[in-house]
């Protein structure tokens, strides 16, 4: 028998299914593992073409919801907040909070900081209240609520300091922050999903394992992710401050003392955490103060750094 005699053919053939099996079911088996992955290839795909658009500084980001979305969930969290919250209405503390908020709300219109994040500002109906509360922190929802906790008073020090906190929490609302790592956390869980179900009929352990393996990779791809946005928030906000007219070497000075406040000696590694280390911030801020300085000397009402009133 020759190359090409059809007895060859059927022989070839033959000897191939008794070694390997029919083609037809290592083709099927083969389809029933993909089905899954190819739905989760798609569903991932139609997340990214749905909330596709311009982010900060040039980069293309993926959201999960429209801003409307967004706003209406950062109001429930606020009422949620407040309605547990010891709110302070009244006092020096609480008018000086207000001041700065407002110019760097004020500052999210300037035209050359605009430029340089690269975006337009979404219009926000912006509310800001102070709690009273040992947390050193303060936050910025989306939609535009902020709310600041006396605790971060004295560390913030100075009107300037406050302005480096502010303005970072302001900074994740105008980036659209909080949608994006949602958006991330979907994807993610669509593709956990699938391999999940793509791994049917594997051994019960080996499966496990594996996707012990496969969460552990999502988990610090969802840490550096958010590193990311933190980082990104300092750069927005050292902008925005200067834009202000708060001078933006004091948020070097602010880092330092946060570092100080909360201490480095039980914090995680950096890429086991969600936030950059103050040492990387404190550098990151000292290569972007040439961008800032031109905002900061252009202001139309540049501040001179001045403590901040005592809130008791």
């Amino acid at each position: 028998m020759s190359y090409g005699d059809p007895r060859f053919d059927r022989r070839y053939a033959r000897e191939y299914e008794g070694q390997y099996g029919s083609g037809n079911q290592i083709n099927i088996g083969l389809l029933v593992r993909l089905i899954p992955i190819l739905f989760g290839v798609c569903a991932v795909g139609f997340t990214m073409v749905r909330g596709c658009q311009q982010g900060p500084f040039g980069r293309v980001q993926i959201v999960a919801m429209k801003p409307a979305q967004e706003a209406k969930l950062g109001m429930q969290a606020f009422q949620e907040v407040l309605s547990e919250a010891r709110v302070i209405k009244r006092g020096p503390a609480v008018d000086k909070v207000r001041e700065i908020a407002k110019r760097l709300i004020r500052a999210t219109g300037n035209e050359s900081f605009q430029k340089l994040i690269g975006t337009s500002m979404p219009e926000f109906q912006w509310e800001l209240e102070v709690v009273d509360d040992r947390q050193v922190n303060a936050f910025c929802l989306p939609g535009g609520k902020i709310v600041v906790y006396t605790a971060i008073l004295p560390v913030a020090e100075t009107d300037a300091g406050l302005a480096t906190v502010i303005g970072h929490e302001i900074a994740h609302a105008l980036a659209h922050h909080g949608a994006e790592r949602m958006a991330q956390q979907q994807m993610v869980q669509i593709g956990l999903t699938s391999a999940s179900f793509s791994m049917g009929d594997m051994d019960y352990r080996k499966r496990q394992q594996l996707l012990q393996v496969l969460n552990a990779g999502a988990k610090f791809g969802i840490l550096s992710y958010s590193r990311k946005h933190e980082s990104e928030a300092d750069h927005m906000g050292l902008l925005l401050m200067a834009a202000a007219g708060y001078d933006p070497r004091e948020s070097i000075r602010f880092w330092e003392r946060m570092s100080s406040a909360t201490g480095s000696g039980s914090a995680p590694p950096e890429f086991m955490s969600t936030h950059p280390n103050h040492k990387t911030r404190v550098h990151d801020l000292t290569r972007w103060l040439p961008e800032a300085e031109p905002l900061y000397q252009n202001s139309e009402s540049k501040s001179k750094t001045q403590v901040l009133p005592h809130f008791r």
